[in-house]
């Protein structure tokens, strides 16, 4: 099976940047661009593919040497098969993706996805270059093991990525309530992107909504309170590699400075902001402390 959707949707994702672009120019759709941050989230999508290339061999042999070990054997050629796998996939794609903001080893190869502070088709592609070495693969290997063949796995997984392309937009407002109430939208997915305490680390489907309403996790986007996005402390500026490593240098940092193990383990394992004498804020504590101020605030009577 050789079938590959990212490969095959590759010209589709060149132009529609460029027709949002288009679109956006003659205000037909609401889209920002900046030159420099698409040139970056473009750098990092084919960079991503290299390191791909470079260090996906660790993950494919797991994979399948996990299958080998497999519980059942799935036949490729059965419908219910793949009916299996589209909803155990994007499971697992739930999982890993809370996981990516909760533990900081994953958040540092996950990171570089939130770090534009636009909204547009081209953030899409602005993907990791370190996610295999961190072993972020490590949940679809529970696939092989139960014994979805490991090019099955890699079809669904392309699938699922093509699909979360198009709702990195904003062009694209809402859809029909029963779209919005089961798929993962632009809607969904803007709230996932957006550094509001509000909106903080909410809304991690994949391609189906509904693990996000099942796991607590959901938010809906309020008109009142448009997104901003980007991660809590901007970068600053267009550094290619800054953009990939920055994470990771601030984890080589903290290991330096800590002084026990378990305090090691926290900065390497805890949540993004973990400190042992709290003087940073974790994502938990920021939504906290802005919950306290939003129940302090005065309640306005309809007349003022």
């Amino acid at each position: 099976m050789k079938f590959d959707p990212v490969t095959l949707a590759t010209p589709f994702f060149i132009l529609t940047i460029i027709l949002e672009i288009v679109l956006a120019r003659l205000g037909k759709a609401k889209a920002e661009y900046e030159a420099r941050d698409t040139a970056v989230s473009l750098a990092m999508g084919f960079g991503s593919t290299i390191a791909g290339v470079l260090l996906g061999g660790g993950a494919a042999a797991s994979t399948v040497w996990a299958y080998q070990h497999r519980l059942f054997t799935i036949p490729t050629t059965a419908i219910w098969a793949w009916v299996a796998i589209f909803f155990l996939e994007d499971l697992t794609y739930y999982w890993f993706h809370r996981l990516s903001h909760e533990r900081r080893i994953w958040w540092a190869a996950h990171v570089n996805h939130h770090s534009s502070q636009h909204y547009n088709l081209s953030t899409a592609l602005r993907q990791t270059w370190t996610g295999q070495i961190a072993g972020t693969w490590v949940l679809w290997l529970g696939l092989a093991f139960l014994g979805f063949p490991p090019a099955m796995i890699a079809v669904e997984k392309g699938i699922s990525l093509v699909y979360q392309y198009w709702i990195h937009t904003e062009a694209i407002r809402r859809l029909p309530a029963p779209f919005e109430a089961v798929l993962n939208t632009p809607s969904h997915h803007r709230v996932h992107h957006a550094r509001n305490p509000r909106y903080l680390d909410k809304n991690y489907a994949g391609i189906l909504i509904i693990w996000d309403r099942l796991f607590g996790t959901f938010e809906p986007e309020r008109d009142e309170e448009p997104c901003r996005y980007g991660i809590v402390k901007n970068l600053g500026d267009f550094n290619l590699l800054r953009v990939a490593f920055h994470e990771w240098v601030g984890i080589g940092q903290d290991l330096l400075r800590a002084r026990s193990l378990k305090d090691a383990a926290g900065y390497v394992f805890g949540p993004p902001g973990w400190t042992p004498d709290g003087s940073r804020e974790t994502s938990a504590e920021i939504k906290s402390r802005w919950r306290a101020r939003i129940e302090a605030a005065p309640v306005q009577s309809p007349a003022e």
